[in-house]
């Protein structure tokens, strides 16, 4: 992988690792209330879990490969 094409990689991993975060604390938030809206706490959690399979996906590309 290029230096540019690392660099893109490592710039989208740290946006996503910042809506991840986002993502739990809004979770949190919508949680701790006395009416909790089940369905939109589900589909952040639905987008929580796609953001850490992307997110896995990045850190591997960033792995170089061993040809052994």
């Amino acid at each position: 992988m290029t230096i540019p094409n690392l660099d893109s990689v490592r710039t989208r991993l740290s946006e996503l690792k910042e809506e991840h975060r986002a993502l739990d604390e809004a979770i949190e938030r919508l949680s701790e209330g006395p009416f909790v809206d089940q369905i939109r706490l589900t589909r952040l959690k639905k987008r929580k879990l796609i953001l850490k399979d992307s997110i896995a996906r990045l850190e591997s590309q960033l792995i170089p490969d061993l040809n052994a």
